[in-house]
């Protein structure tokens, strides 16, 4: 199984596929990010890819096209030179903030020989509904179609090369081309009760596909902080998972790829997490995707709906909105490097807590200027949170590490409940809420008393994870982030110094005490490079910024965690909040963007 990293992410801002190094792409939800994938190689060698790979010993190169999410890879023989393109196609003529509105769910596969001779190796094997089914392969007309339970793949080709050859389960075949010859391929999903399309999809090119990414692009080209490139790639990573139909964004496009290789901690994160939204909405804000950041907040709102009292506000969502993501085993597949249980679902959508209640409103500050004059909706919602965060600050809750071993009184959760009632307080005159203000204020300042009081651990000279504890907790850093103390305030700096002591190795750091062979969480280094730079020491900054964002593969995707050990990739990939936090604290460290925090909370 290759490495994590070997992999790179297409993206119709609908469904997702990972490609190899080696040209095989190994996982594709084609109908949206979270739908049964047609093929799952990354969790088991016989769940379905296709690899177009030269036959001799090679040596690659590869990179996206210029502001786009198309990948080149080359590869180089004894013999001859290959170039491999590879995109999800966007719908035809798609162009700006549109695009992925009607993506068709196809898969191009453009193969042009540079140079010589190349003979090339083609092997597609499909296998539907995470490789429980077998589909049946016909041909004729130019075309052969795959027809299995609810899917219907059709692969048509200009023309398709005469040396492919249909097995009983799979399609395979030999190719020799010279320099100038090009053999393109184009591989349909539909459900199986869904109109055929035309013969060939020639009218869902790679050239339109690259035209459509860079008029995205050309729309967010705004942003002059420092590390533009690497921002200016994070954000296309971000706009790669987003739902268009909604405005949703996925955590990744991955499910059970592993926090420790041969591990239990496989989780499914083809979800939209509201704990991750004011991160998100920020990010995107910052890399001048305003329109991107109020599309999600206006998802997020109709999402939430209504709040009954004797529930929790949920904390994620399919990437239609819906609720009920429960969780369960794919028994059958053998895991990424035997890494088991494979799961499907998360059975974190069931769990309190209450940072999304400071999430949302802190999206509502950052979008404050864009949002115009409220719905009745969206007022409710915001006066609905802020009423939640007086009512339930006090209550243990899951936390922002979403832990299954029961409910604490976790800082971070603390922290956003204040968070969600200082941002009320700036928008009150919006929420048409001003006769609320002084019991918000007072209430933020009984949240404020109690982390001060009980979050800090004289022993650790710190603030920890949970009231009571010793424990450290990176998440905690992000209170100098969200302006609940000056990243000047001593405080804070002993806490910067406790957790570069204990949690933090080359620059890369831990969740919290006790992590052991636990990965480095990229978002933790992220948040630690923006407190040091509100706390005034640049330089140190910068250091943990670029051992960060030094993770990424060569193509500049990160993935959730780094394995200490070696240096690999592990967990879901790509991982947007990994983006996210390499987006923020790249503002962050930019002259402009710890002056104006962007656009700052009202304070208090």
């Amino acid at each position: 199984m290759p490495d994590i990293a070997s992999y790179g992410l297409l993206s119709d801002c609908q469904g997702a596929a990972l490609l190899s190094a080696d040209g095989s792409v190994d996982w594709w939800c084609p109908a949206r990010f979270d739908a049964p994938s047609v093929f799952a190689r990354l969790l088991d060698p016989d769940a379905g890819h296709w690899s177009i790979t030269p036959v001799d010993g090679h040596r690659t190169a590869r990179r996206y096209l210029a502001d786009t999410m198309v990948l080149q890879t080359d590869f180089r023989t004894a013999n001859g030179e290959l170039r491999l393109t590879d995109a999800l196609a966007l719908g035809p003529g798609e162009r700006g903030h549109h695009i992925g509105g009607a993506s068709p769910h196809v898969l191009l596969r453009r193969v042009d020989v540079l140079s010589g001779t190349v003979e090339v190796d083609v092997d597609l094997v499909v296998r539907p509904e995470y490789g429980r089914v077998v589909p049946v392969v016909t041909g004729d007309d130019g075309r052969i179609e795959l027809v299995g339970g609810s899917d219907r793949l059709i692969l048509t080709g200009d023309p398709l090369p005469a040396e492919l050859s249909i097995g009983v389960d799979r399609i395979g075949g030999r190719l020799t081309r010279t320099a100038g010859q090009t053999v393109r391929f184009a591989l349909r999903h539909l459900r199986a009760d869904d109109t055929a399309p035309p013969a060939d999809d020639r009218r869902c090119g790679v050239d339109d596909t690259v035209a459509g990414w860079r008029s995205w692009a050309d729309e967010h080209h705004s942003y002059q902080g420092l590390y533009q490139e690497q921002v200016r790639r994070s954000a296309l990573v971000l706009q790669a998972l987003t739902y268009q139909p909604t405005g949703a964004v996925v955590a990744a496009p991955t499910t059970s790829l592993p926090e420790e290789v041969g591990g239990g901690a496989n989780w499914d994160y083809r979800y939209a997490w509201l704990r991750d939204g004011a991160f998100t909405m920020q990010a995107l804000w910052v890399a001048a995707c305003p329109d991107e950041a109020h599309r999600f907040f206006d998802w997020i709102a109709d999402s939430v709906g209504e709040l009954p009292s004797d529930q929790p506000v949920p904390i994620m969502f399919g990437v239609g909105g819906e609720r009920d993501l429960t969780e369960h085993d794919l028994e059958h597949l053998r895991g990424y490097r035997a890494s088991t249980p494979v799961r499907v679902g998360n059975d974190a959508w069931r769990q309190r807590q209450l940072d999304v209640l400071g999430e949302v409103m802190h999206g509502a500050w950052i979008l404050r200027d864009r949002l115009g004059d409220l719905a009745a909706g969206t007022v409710h919602l915001l006066r609905g949170l802020a009423e939640r965060a007086c009512r339930t600050w006090s209550q243990p809750d899951s936390g922002i590490w979403e832990g299954r071993e029961g409910e604490r009184h976790y800082l971070t959760s603390k922290l956003m409940c204040w968070v969600a009632l200082d941002r009320a307080i700036g928008l009150a005159p919006a929420l048409h809420a001003e006769r609320d203000v002084d019991r918000w204020h007072r209430t933020r300042e009984q949240i404020r008393a109690a982390i001060l009081d009980q979050g800090w651990s004289d022993r650790r000279q710190a603030f920890t994870g949970a009231f009571g504890s010793d424990h450290l907790d990176a998440g905690v850093l992000i209170m100098p982030i969200m302006g609940f103390l000056p990243g000047t305030d001593h405080r804070v700096v002993a806490t910067i110094d406790a957790i570069e002591a204990d949690l933090t190795h080359h620059g890369l750091v831990q969740r919290w005490t006790g992590g052991e062979d636990e990965g480095a969480f990229l978002i933790c280094s992220y948040w630690l490079a923006e407190a040091l730079a509100l706390a005034g020491r640049h330089d140190r900054a910068r250091q943990v910024f670029e051992v960060a964002t030094a993770c990424a593969n060569d193509l500049g995707l990160l993935a959730e965690e780094v394995d200490r050990r070696d240096g690999g990739l592990i967990g879901n990939f790509p991982q947007g909040l990994s983006h996210i936090g390499l987006i923020n604290a790249a503002w962050t460290l930019s002259p402009t963007g710890e002056a104006s925090r962007a656009p700052g909370p009202p304070g208090g």
